[in-house]
């Protein structure tokens, strides 16, 4: 029996020590796998089919052809597209900094300590998100009929004359209405949440230096959610780009007031849908995705630059 040279000794070893080694550089992979296939399916793979799509066009000599970019640039000449578009940037410039204000005072006051029945005013306020967006839309809908609605009632029992809330002139409020009933709630919950992890170490501090409750709050609590209030805004800023089930709902309801463009999502709807142009409804569709990450984006960093 011969015995094994030291360099053959030592490449045993070697190899004996890069088999667990091997084997742990693929454990992380074996976890993150059935994410990352699932990830690929449900996201990337619908979302490159889209970008395929957006670059054809069906047309009566050819059929589906390759036309490059040409989608594209019609979507950004589009004027359905831009009044769309510019629906939601007024809808966005209103109704999220008004919703996320009150979701900060109810947040601020169920923080404070000094609020009789905090628990239930908290599950109170949080409860409408709980119910899903068809049900709130159609609720408030009939809510604001003039002719079988609580405005209506109003109107017969009083003798006014308020005025409609599904008119032209109105539904934009409307809408936003029915969105912040809806969200304020869920905007709340996070900015309670992080106020309930600030150091109560802090509010000692200010208590013994005589600062006032305003003090507190502009020098403490607010800034210490900064991070709070950016994922907030950037969670309202997606949403309201990606409007779509009230004013599909209320069109029903106020037909002369909600068009087939009404909001650039119910506009790639009806254009797949209504009328058969999948290749430019998913173009606008890629537009739209751009311009609310780029939105996004910017918001996200100037809330790191304030927060640096």
């Amino acid at each position: 029996m011969t015995t094994p040279s030291p360099p053959a000794r030592a490449g045993r070893l070697a190899l004996a020590q890069a088999g667990p080694r091997r084997w742990r550089r693929w454990t992380g992979w074996m976890f993150i796998g059935p994410f990352m296939a699932v990830f690929a399916l449900v996201f990337l793979a619908p979302l490159a089919y889209s970008v395929f799509l957006s670059l054809f066009r069906d047309q009566l000599i050819g059929g589906n052809a390759f036309v490059g970019l040409d989608n594209y640039r019609e979507a950004l000449s589009d004027d359905r597209f831009w009044s769309s578009l510019s629906r939601v940037s007024l809808f966005l410039a209103v109704q999220v900094p008004i919703m996320l204000f009150i979701a900060l005072l109810v947040a601020l006051a169920l923080d404070s300590g000094r609020l009789y029945g905090r628990n239930f005013f908290r599950i109170a306020i949080f409860l409408p998100y709980a119910v899903p967006a068809v049900v709130a839309t159609l609720m408030w809908g009939f809510m604001y009929g003039t002719r079988f609605g609580l405005v209506g009632n109003i109107n017969d029992a009083l003798g006014t004359d308020l005025p409609d809330p599904l008119s032209p002139d109105l539904i934009l409020a409307a809408i936003g209405n029915i969105v912040t009933w809806e969200f304020v709630g869920y905007n709340m919950l996070i900015f309670y949440s992080a106020l309930r992890v600030v150091p109560h170490s802090l509010y000692e501090a200010a208590e013994i230096d005589g600062a006032g409750q305003w003090r507190v709050i502009t020098a403490i609590k607010l800034p210490a959610i900064r991070g709070a209030l950016v994922i907030a805004t950037i969670f309202s800023i997606i949403g309201t780009f990606q409007l779509f089930n009230e004013p599909s709902i209320l069109q029903s309801l106020a037909p002369n007031a909600i068009s087939s463009d009404y909001t650039p999502n119910l506009l790639t709807y009806s254009l797949s849908f209504a009328g058969q142009q999948q290749n430019y409804a998913a173009t606008v569709a890629i537009v739209m995705g751009l311009l609310t990450m780029i939105v996004a984006y910017v918001v996200q960093l100037r809330g790191i630059r304030k927060d640096a």
